[in-house]
């Protein structure tokens, strides 16, 4: 169990000042079975925004929120103290399911958003065709087998890619950060008919630090596969989804949830600035 404060600052500075913006803030983690979130609050500037919150189809608190007075800069800060006990469901084998269960009528439609491809998680035909040699005899190995083939083929390595940029682009180049390793394990799960989706949240990065001490924290992503239960896993340090990860939301892609979105009337371009520290209380 772990105790987590977090403050997440997002400044856009404007090239001449923005007339009227519209935006979606997705920043407040979740409470669910295994985090708790204490308390949370989103301040935003100009302090003339109008906000109003909601949980969108999946499940993500959205802060979202209109300015309709002129400004040179937009502050989002986000802030919230969450309680995780964060652990992967043992499951007996014999409850895991099987490829007829998982070809079934009835899962494929249970699981009907997180088994197709989106452009983000289609990892192109020849990813696609390395898929099919990967499964196994039951899906939760085939699963195992498309991590430990993803940790060989890609490496972490940031400003390859964008955010815009999808699995088949980042395979291309062999690099990318946690987004792309996210999407791709996605893909290539999905591709074997495994359902799967993106997490998005946060993470502690330096566990041996005194409890109390303020550190640059990441926004962070990793995935999660179902297979008779969901399970997670960090494709960028190759371990389960732990105490130190807080979750903020879940979707298809990077695009279910994006942390802060909008459309802005004028500003003329922008500068951005992203800013996340995290404190380990418990």
């Amino acid at each position: 169990m772990s105790r987590l404060h977090i403050t997440h600052r997002t400044d856009y500075a404007y090239n001449s000042p923005a007339t009227t913006s519209y935006n979606e803030a997705r920043m407040t983690p979740v409470t669910d079975a295994q985090q708790i979130t204490l308390e949370s609050s989103i301040t935003i500037t100009p302090r003339q925004a109008v906000a109003t919150t909601y949980r969108d189809y999946w499940g993500t608190r959205v802060t979202s929120f209109d300015i309709h007075v002129p400004h040179d800069t937009l502050e989002v800060l986000a802030s919230a103290t969450v309680e995780v006990h964060r652990a992967d469901p043992l499951v007996p084998d014999d409850d895991l399911a099987d490829w007829h269960r998982l070809e079934s009528t009835e899962t494929v439609h249970e699981f009907s958003d997180f088994l197709p491809q989106t452009r983000l998680s289609d990892p192109g035909d020849d990813a696609r065709e390395r898929a099919r040699g990967l499964r196994a005899r039951r899906p939760h190995q085939s699963a195992r087998n498309v991590l430990e083939w993803l940790d060989e083929a890609m490496s972490y390595q940031p400003g390859v890619t964008a955010v815009t940029s999808g699995a088949e682009e980042a395979l291309t180049t062999g690099k990318g950060v946690c987004q792309d390793l996210a999407h791709i394990g996605i893909g290539m799960m999905r591709a074997l008919g495994i359902p799967a989706r993106y997490v998005s949240g946060y993470i502690h990065p330096k566990p041996s630090v005194p409890l109390g001490t303020e550190v640059a924290g990441q926004s962070h992503a990793w995935l999660e596969w179902w297979d008779g239960a969901w399970h997670t896993w960090d494709p960028t340090n190759t371990k389960p989804a732990g105490d130190l990860h807080v979750l903020v939301g879940r979707g298809r892609d990077y695009r279910d949830v994006t942390p802060l979105k909008g459309i802005v009337s004028g500003g003329q371009g922008s500068r951005l600035s992203v800013e996340v520290l995290m404190t380990q209380l418990a």
